[in-house]
């Protein structure tokens, strides 16, 4: 009998199958990965000091030469910064994109605009990569992957402006909802404006990542369910270091004694860091890739036939091409 009970095959000697892993991680490693992460939400909630924790390193601002007291821009500006990360010999390049000017202005209708047109603009250019005849072998993927929104901590209400961003881009990017300063707040109104933000999120149809559509098995499901029940994470980001019971922790100093920004009792700022990069960081990619690009390409070339730029390519050609 050459099947043995869980309906695989034994077989006389070891072929090797089980190194296709390796031979994959030796592969990556020797290209390294990108990640490219937005930052939107208005002046004052801690977006640079949160990406900064996140990656603990000063990635967010560094080399774009800003000064911390520049003023508010007049509309919505994009600055993208790129580091490079290495951990364990790992290479990662980590680009921020930064939306300085976000619902900082008095009349803030439509600041949605130029995020979303920037997050089309990249959609584009790896478009355009792709239906180039001599296409390079590996496309720069400057996409974004996930668009972090910070919350302010009210602890009453959506503003309308954070309703209508998400609702308006959810559809092109990843977002993942966050409650800024969560510090601000009492445990009690904090887990309060969760489930308000929660509902609200719910009753005006905004799909969040990981969007339930998109779970592939059973144990997707139960893995993301419990993520969203958690979310949107309620945190705290924090670069300064202080002494807690002999032991060196990132935190922040209130009044009341230390905030340690990675302590699971203080704050969501660890569930937040390992679902981000720990479990969903490949995830986040193939979502990007797989479904919001892809809806992109296909309404592109469906709008007259090919790239309106181009001279449209017949079918024929078309078909052997994609």
């Amino acid at each position: 009998n050459s099947h043995n009970s869980s309906g695989g095959s034994t077989l006389l000697g070891y072929i090797g199958i089980d190194t296709i892993i390796e031979q994959m991680r030796k592969k990556t490693m020797k290209t390294g990965f990108d990640f490219n992460i937005m930052v939107v939400g208005h002046s004052g909630l801690g977006k640079s000091t949160l990406v900064n924790t996140l990656f603990k390193s000063h990635v967010s601002r560094k080399s774009a030469g800003w000064a911390r007291d520049e003023k508010i821009p007049k509309t919505v500006e994009i600055k993208a910064v790129s580091h490079v990360i290495e951990e364990g010999g790992v290479k990662m390049k980590l680009t921020v994109v930064d939306t300085p000017g976000f619902g900082d202005q008095i009349n803030n209708d439509n600041c949605w605009e130029p995020i979303s047109k920037y997050i089309n603009e990249q959609y584009e250019k790896f478009l355009k990569e792709e239906v180039n005849i001599t296409r390079k072998k590996r496309i720069p993927d400057t996409r974004v992957h996930c668009c972090i929104y910070f919350i302010s901590p009210t602890g009453h209400f959506l503003r309308q402006l954070d309703t209508e961003f998400m609702k308006r881009l959810s559809h092109s990017v990843n977002i993942i909802p966050v409650i800024a300063k969560a510090d601000t707040m009492t445990l009690e109104e904090r887990q309060e404006f969760k489930q308000r933000v929660r509902k609200e999120l719910e009753v005006s149809g905004i799909e969040f990542y990981p969007q339930k559509e998109f779970d592939e098995d059973m144990e997707d499901k139960s893995d993301n369910d419990k993520i969203r029940e958690a979310m949107p994470f309620a945190v705290v980001g924090s670069d300064k270091e202080y002494q807690v019971n002999g032991k060196r922790v990132l935190g922040r100093k209130t009044a009341w004694g230390i905030v340690e920004v990675e302590n699971p009792n203080h704050c969501e700022f660890a569930q937040l860091r390992d679902f981000l990069i720990r479990s969903h960081l490949q995830d986040l990619k193939e979502v990007t890739h797989n479904i919001h690009y892809e809806t992109y390409r296909a309404k592109r070339l469906n709008e007259n036939g090919g790239l309106r730029d181009e001279p449209a390519l017949p079918l024929t050609l078309y078909r052997l091409l994609f």
